[in-house]
């Protein structure tokens, strides 16, 4: 195993871990990294999957005492209870709507100029969104109504159709248009994107495993490991920042990295 290839694997892991869980699309980042470092064969789309557990991790760790309690005391605690009930209602379409269509979106949409386009749009949408008033009616991820639940799992789907939305930012997004709070918006796409991508994940590992040999353990090993530490620290970071500040700047960043891939891409 070359050492350039470590480097990339590490490259690819700060990318996913820093970008999963805040609203700039780590799917559309991965595909454009993928392009630039040429991390090309035929297990990268397998590495991609692996690296996404990485992050997915990073959350369980975070939220390890919230997520053994719902475990544990989900038959006598209502608010366990609905939170379960939540991820699943929220889990649902995309899942109806995403696994169907995977085959065709990986195969037409994975690349660079339709992700450059989805990340401008998707900037547009959250500048929108801010400067809409939005009343906040639901604080607390532990007192989400089902009905809005089920409301964002179905703006997720956006992001399944459409490789650069962001799944985070359009749950996200959703979840301030339909009331919640800053805080309980991000919290709720956090754990909502442990169902969601780890189902993906895992479906996605099992048809991907002829092409996996010891040979790729010291590059999956890697980047699993800088996509778990560096998606830990923006978890913590992202929700200190939304109790003060709004997504905005996230919206700039995307519109301004989408508008020079655009001119990019589309001169090729």
């Amino acid at each position: 195993m070359d050492a350039l290839s470590l480097v990339k694997a590490a490259v690819m892991g700060l990318i996913e871990g820093a970008t999963e869980f805040i609203p700039v699309s780590s799917t559309g980042h991965l595909i454009l990294a993928k392009d630039w470092l040429n991390f090309n064969g035929a297990n990268t789309n397998a590495f991609v999957i692996f690296i996404q557990l990485g992050a997915i991790l990073a959350v369980i760790w975070l939220y390890r005492e919230k997520c053994l309690r719902v475990a544990l005391n989900w038959t006598k605690d209502p608010e366990a209870r609905r939170l379960i009930i939540n991820l699943i209602v929220g889990t649902i379409p995309a899942a109806v709507i995403g696994l169907p269509t995977d085959t065709w979106i990986e195969a037409h949409l994975f690349k660079p100029f339709p992700v450059a386009l989805a990340l401008v749009a998707g900037g547009l949408a959250i500048l929108l969104i801010e400067r809409s008033s939005n009343n906040v009616n639901v604080t607390d991820v532990d007192h989400i109504p089902v009905k809005k639940a089920l409301g964002i799992g179905l703006i997720q789907v956006l992001a399944i159709l459409f490789p650069g939305v962001s799944r985070s930012g359009a749950t996200i997004m959703g979840g301030l248009v339909l009331g919640l709070s800053r805080t309980a918006a991000t919290e709720f796409s956090f754990f909502l994107a442990i169902p969601a991508m780890f189902g993906a994940s895992l479906i996605k590992l099992i048809e991907a495993r002829h092409c996996l040999t010891l040979a790729d353990m010291p590059v999956f090993t890697i980047g699993f490991v800088v996509s778990f530490v560096s998606a830990a620290m923006v978890i913590r970071g992202l929700i200190a920042f939304v109790s003060h500040r709004s997504f905005i700047p996230f919206a700039w960043y995307r519109i301004a990295l989408g508008s020079v891939l655009v001119a990019t891409y589309y001169k090729l």
